[in-house]
């Protein structure tokens, strides 16, 4: 009862992502503790090709992937201990939706399904479906939406390890590194395209957020608890800032969840549709396309997949066209407005839990206002993490070219956690979107606001946005 009342997930979340990142943090030394996580790359001829450490050569891949899954299950069974759930029941479970999962975004890396036009021909393949490794988290999401839905003994038997929240904030945490070393990168390039960046997603920010709130409450009698997350899901950041709204506001667990899977559900929509409108209609405008694949496209591996794939478009149609435009510059525009929306999480976190606890909350006797204490005390542990991570980072890459390397090496091993606990999200939130439960709690309203204000007024805000700070911009010609 000690360990329930001193950890929640929030706290949890803080303590493993920040073990993994100290442990990454030793390549600062040269010392590769984590070498042998796995990360899943794309593969034509076996799955078994896939997989591989982080490290290269460090050890086959199929032992790097059961080495992953041992520290993995190992480090969330401790979490469980400290949550007060059953150890050998999460293991269990736990061992299952992982390589379920695993399974899931082995076959979205699929050369013919994943492979970006760019890589077509490294790759020997006549043709592919250009949706990247992303397409893995869209199949897991899918199969735990079928096995929630029509086997639900298995999907009951299988929830204490189907932790979507947890898998996500731990996530969150370590991101903040990946997106601290591109920041750093970012940073090399011209000023005035991260100045513009930050100024087009304030811009958003402030007018997305309180039109999706407005029209959730207003037309949709939404309740705050659940106005607020759909908000900042729809508007800012997917998966990430509607789970770190959710934890500001303490709103139900129910609530994120349910939001997370629309953003999941109607990110593939836009990858799928937005990098080929952007290539018929933006062509002689790559930076404005760019910017509009950050604003539009609700997650952070979405968009920046779609910002991958809007380059490879546009870059061979100015080729066609006689232009050779250097690459990297469209999507470092997308991965740029990516970071800062990012980094606003935080950010916009500490701002609701302020407005939560000052403005709709009283203290129990109703005698004053709560105060920033209160406002601290609610404040998402794992967002503190992601924001400390991402700094550290930020600041170790621009001291050299020398650090920057080994952040760059940092980000490359980090990252295998943070897709592995990013696919266990979108299998969990699958495995718990029980559409009939989802329909009683009313995730057929949430659908309708999402249309409304995604395709009625985000979408095409977002290219007026990226328009007025991204116009007349081009990326210099190859040399």
């Amino acid at each position: 009862m000690a360990s329930q009342q001193t950890f929640n997930e929030d706290k949890v979340a803080l303590l493993i992502g920040t073990v993994i990142f100290i442990l990454a943090f030793a390549k600062m030394w040269n010392i590769d503790l984590l070498g042998w996580v796995v990360r899943t790359g794309m593969w034509v001829n076996s799955p078994l090709d896939a997989w591989k450490p982080a490290t290269k050569g460090l050890m086959a891949g199929w032992a790097s992937l059961l080495v992953t899954y041992v520290a993995i299950t190992g480090a969330l069974a401790y979490g469980t201990k400290l949550l007060g759930g059953n150890v050998a029941s999460f293991v269990r479970s736990f061992t299952i939706i992982f390589f379920i999962a695993i399974i899931c975004y082995t076959i979205g890396a699929n050369g013919y399904i994943a492979a970006p036009p760019t890589r077509i021909k490294s790759l020997g393949i006549p043709w592919a479906l250009g949706l990247s490794t992303e397409a893995g988290l869209i199949l897991a999401l899918v199969v735990g939406i079928c096995i929630s839905n029509f086997l639900p003994g298995l999907a009951n038997s299988l929830k204490d390890a189907c932790r979507p929240e947890l898998f996500v904030k731990i996530a969150i945490v370590i991101m903040g590194a990946e997106l601290g070393v591109k920041a750093a990168d970012a940073a090399g390039f011209a000023g005035h395209v991260i100045f513009r960046g930050l100024c087009a997603i304030v811009e958003a920010y402030l007018l997305y957020w309180a039109v999706v709130y407005y029209v959730s409450r207003k037309y949709f009698k939404f309740s705050k608890e659940w106005a607020a997350p759909l908000a900042s899901g729809i508007s800012i950041c997917g998966v990430s800032a509607s789970i770190a709204t959710g934890a500001a506001i303490r709103a139900r667990p129910v609530v994120p969840i349910m939001v997370s899977s629309l953003v999941v559900v109607f990110t593939c929509i836009e990858m799928l549709i937005l990098p080929f409108v952007a290539q018929y209609f933006l062509t002689s405008e790559p930076m404005v396309a760019g910017g509009w694949m950050g604003l539009a496209v609700k997650s952070d591996g979405g968009a920046i997949a779609s910002g991958q794939i809007t380059e490879s478009l546009i870059l061979a149609k100015a080729a066609q066209q006689g232009i050779n435009w250097s690459t990297g510059w469209i999507v470092m525009v997308t991965t740029t407005v990516k970071i800062f929306i990012d980094i606003f999480i935080g950010v916009w976190s500490l701002v609701l839990a302020y407005i939560w606890t000052t403005k709709f909350e009283k203290a129990p006797d109703g005698s004053r206002t709560m105060g920033w204490s209160d406002v601290w005390e609610r404040f998402p542990r794992f967002v503190l993490g992601y924001l400390v991570t991402f700094l550290i980072l930020l600041l170790v890459c621009v001291q050299s070219p020398e650090l920057k390397k080994l952040g760059n090496s940092l980000s490359g091993t980090i990252n295998g956690f943070r897709v592995i606990f990013f696919l266990l999200t979108f299998f969990s939130i699958g495995m718990v979107s029980n559409f009939r439960k989802l329909m009683e709690e009313g995730i057929g309203r949430l659908a309708v606001v999402y249309v409304v204000c995604l395709f009625g007024f985000i979408i095409w805000v977002g290219l007026f946005i990226s328009w007025a700070f991204f116009h007349g911009m081009t990326p210099p010609i190859a040399g």
